[in-house]
């Protein structure tokens, strides 16, 4: 097996989730301690951890709204406390509301972007500080989305946010650069998992026609999106910073 992230510990936000756990999974696999953090409480995460430990790593969760800055600024440095600094930053948690400019609520948007937006960079600003602190390198992952450069119907919370997140990824890293803190983020299309996933599972059509509309007919699995984080992080990644990593089946060819 490559260990080739033996000594890194891993910090992912949104990490109940589908493509959340996926990240996991694959780090640990390569032997990272993980930090997740997640709105859920505590008890649903038990036994995600339990099949970490197949790994032989350590790993931990921590009940965080990425929202409160503060309360990001106590994960990371718990984080820190028990498992290392984090090396490795992903930025994952994500809401969605389905709804058109007139029919979503101020308290919609407002939240929307607030978890979206504001809590990438809350944890990527605390956890991106400590690596300063001590003078490390360090990975920082964004998980936006070709929502972030085309127009989605019903969806515009979601898309000012990505697009925020896009432009949140390229001022961080200019800033990090000099510090050897690489910073990009990974831009999916469809993916069969995580906010999109829960819809197609409930709308088998909407499913089918989403493949049908990707160039290569096919949907990406949280697995497929893990790896290409993966590759972002690897250590003889030594240039790539501020760019978006595009996997979206060529649906932005059609755009």
């Amino acid at each position: 097996m490559n260990m080739q992230f033996r000594k890194e510990t891993v910090i992912i936000s949104g990490g109940l989730g589908d493509i959340g756990r996926a990240i996991a999974t694959a780090f640990a696999k390569q032997g990272a301690n993980i930090s997740l953090g997640d709105i859920q409480p505590a008890t649903h995460a038990r036994e995600f951890l339990a099949s970490l430990k197949e790994y032989k790593t350590r790993s931990a969760y921590s009940q965080v709204d990425v929202t409160d800055a503060d309360a990001v600024q106590q994960w990371v440095n718990k984080t820190e406390s028990d498992l290392g600094i984090p090396g490795i930053i992903i930025a994952n948690a994500a809401t969605v509301t389905f709804a058109g400019i007139h029919e979503i609520s101020p308290e919609q948007w407002s939240r929307e972007l607030r978890v979206n937006l504001d809590g990438a960079f809350h944890l990527t600003k605390a956890a991106t500080a400590r690596l300063l602190f001590h003078n490390r390198p360090g990975r920082v992952v964004f998980m936006g989305s070709w929502a972030a450069h085309a127009v989605h119907a019903n969806i515009p919370a979601y898309c000012v946010s990505k697009a925020g997140m896009r432009m949140l990824c390229k001022c961080m890293a200019l800033e990090l650069a000099p510090h050897h803190i690489l910073v990009n983020e990974l831009a999916a299309g469809f993916v069969d998992a995580g906010l999109s996933g829960r819809r197609f599972e409930k709308d088998a059509a909407m499913r089918e026609e989403a493949i049908q509309k990707v160039p290569v007919k096919k949907l990406i699995t949280a697995t497929e999106v893990a790896q290409q984080v993966l590759l972002l992080c690897h250590p003889q990644n030594e240039h790539m910073t501020g760019s978006t990593l595009l996997m979206d089946g060529g649906l932005s060819l059609l755009t």
